[in-house]
C-alpha cells in the first residue's frame, strides 16, 4: 500500500513551491543544466527558467548559478542555499509521507485495505 500525497506551499494564495518545482532544482543539480532539467521533464527551457526566476523572486534567495558556455554549452548549478532549502524540503516530504502511512494504518487502511 502506497499513500500518495500532493503538497505545496502558497503565499497569498500564489503557488510558491511543491514537487513539481523540487524536481526540477533536483534534475538541475543533477544534469547540471537547465536544458536538460526541463527537457526530462517535458518542459521548455524557457517555462523553466520562469519558474525558477518566480521562485528566486518569491523567496528572496539566489537558487542558480549559471555559465556560458562556447562549444561544449554552458551550465546551471545549484547556489549553496538552494541545495540547503532542497534537503530541508525533501526532509519535511519525506516525513509527511511516513505521517501519512502511519496515519492511513492507524485509522482506515488495516479496516478497508487489509
Amino acid at each position: 500500500m502506497q499513500i500518495k500525497l500532493k503538497v505545496w506551499f502558497e503565499l497569498d494564495g500564489e503557488y510558491i513551491f511543491g514537487d513539481g518545482r523540487a524536481e526540477l532544482l533536483t534534475l538541475i543539480d543533477q544534469l547540471g543544466s537547465m536544458t536538460k532539467a526541463a527537457s526530462t521533464l517535458k518542459m521548455s527551457y524557457r517555462h523553466a527558467w520562469g519558474q525558477i526566476r518566480r521562485l528566486e523572486e518569491r523567496l528572496g534567495i539566489k537558487l542558480v548559478e549559471t555559465r556560458t558556455g562556447g562549444r561544449g554549452g554552458g551550465e546551471t548549478n545549484l547556489t549553496d542555499v538552494a541545495k540547503e532549502f532542497l534537503s530541508r524540503y525533501d526532509k519535511f516530504r519525506s516525513g509527511l509521507d511516513m505521517l501519512a502511512l502511519d496515519k492511513c494504518k492507524e485509522n482506515f487502511c488495516h479496516i478497508y485495505f487489509s
